[in-house]
């Protein structure tokens, strides 16, 4: 009988390629997903689709539900993909490691590198680069107003995808703006606004217990959306040794173990790639990283059940773009018709999309409508509205 493996999150579109590499390499897939028009819901490639609680709205609600199934049904491994499930993991982690298996650092090692300030003090105590920061909860306001940090980024500690995020041009825009970015989204630092022109880079490492490095990839975001910084619509995979090793020395000093994605942004002014924060699971562009060789959902499942990991050849030059997030940065950029790659470019070798599969095509409907209905949504706009 196929050992299980339980995706969180699994409405997410990284659960997808997730999936059908799980499938590929002999397990059972079951998804958690918290709504139906979703693009985990409806992909083939899952043994068992289970509707659940979403995790932010109760997280008593989805512990209880969690326990529960886990209870019930023989798990055998448990891999997020959201920073939520993943947070939720961590934290309980005492609770849950005597239901099921799964590889998450413990919560306080976890916390050191998700908090986005957190990392940058880690950052600057460690001589990592990074970018000027200040922490809004010990930074006066006067030294605020006597730095030279404007334009800069408010940014909520806790948060993904560009939520909560505003560009300040002057420290007058900054005094209006965060309170109610405070309010709504919790503590916030605030942080040198890197203009473009430079690399938008993701790194992703997989660590194993013993602190051995085993597989990494490098992921060029071309384009994203929101367009002054947000999620990948468009990227390709490189190589890229030295942003690496950087990455693996954070997690190093922090303790980390599993798995982990930087996201990194190059400054036009000094040339340097700056770490900006990490994301404690799979991401949404993972994609191209699998089709570049590193199949990082079996390596996930494989390491946490003690199995003998496999050497993955990596082999970079693998674009993917993601159609639904594309259409919105065409609507919104002026860059439209002069961006690299070219925009109007759907076929080719080595091109690969995050939201469609021929063979699997149902989650692109779904998913694409649940897409929209979220685009619609006031609350998730304005959230987003500060990056564009």
């Amino acid at each position: 009988m196929a050992e299980t493996v339980l995706l969180l999150d699994g409405q997410t579109i990284q659960a997808l390629p997730v999936a059908e590499s799980l499938k590929k390499s002999g397990y059972s897939a079951v998804l958690f997903c918290s709504a139906k028009n979703s693009y985990g819901y409806h992909t083939k490639y899952a043994d068992r689709k289970i509707l659940c609680p979403e995790v932010t709205k109760d997280e008593t609600e989805f512990y209880d539900f969690l326990r529960r199934y886990l209870s019930e049904h023989k798990t055998d491994v448990i891999i997020p993909m959201n920073d939520d499930s993943a947070t939720f993991l961590s934290k309980y982690k005492p609770q849950l490691s005597e239901l099921s298996n799964f590889i998450m650092p413990d919560y306080e090692i976890f916390s050191q590198a998700y908090d986005k300030n957190k990392l940058m003090d880690l950052c600057m105590d460690g001589g990592f680069p990074h970018p000027q920061t200040f922490d809004l909860e010990r930074s006066s306001a006067e030294n605020i107003k006597n730095s030279s940090i404007f334009p800069a980024i408010i940014k909520p500690n806790l948060t993904s995808g560009g939520r909560g995020m505003k560009v300040v041009n002057s420290f007058e825009e900054f005094m209006e703006a965060y309170p109610d970015i405070r309010e709504n989204y919790g503590p916030c630092h605030l942080q040198k606004f890197i203009k473009q022109g430079g690399k938008q880079i993701k790194v992703q490492l997989f660590v194993a217990k013993n602190g051995e490095l085993v597989c990494s990839s490098v992921i060029h975001k071309q384009r994203y959306y929101p367009e002054n910084g947000g999620s990948s619509c468009c990227n390709e995979t490189i190589k890229d040794d030295k942003l690496v090793g950087i990455c693996y020395a954070v997690l190093e000093k922090i303790g980390w173990y599993g798995f982990a994605d930087f996201d990194m942004i190059e400054d036009p002014d000094d040339g340097v790639i700056k770490i900006m924060e990490i994301n404690p699971r799979i991401p949404a562009c993972i994609k191209s990283a699998v089709k570049s060789g590193i199949d990082y959902g079996t390596v996930i499942a494989d390491a946490t059940l003690g199995k003998s990991l496999k050497k993955y050849e990596y082999s970079p030059g693998k674009t993917l773009r993601y159609i639904g997030f594309e259409m919105l940065w065409f609507m919104n950029s002026r860059q439209r018709f002069k961006t690299n790659p070219n925009w109007f470019k759907f076929f080719g070798r080595n091109l690969y999309f995050q939201d469609f599969n021929i063979r699997d095509p149902k989650p692109f409907i779904f998913g694409t409508l649940g897409n929209i209905k979220k685009q619609l949504s006031p609350e998730f706009r304005k959230s987003k509205s500060g990056m564009r």
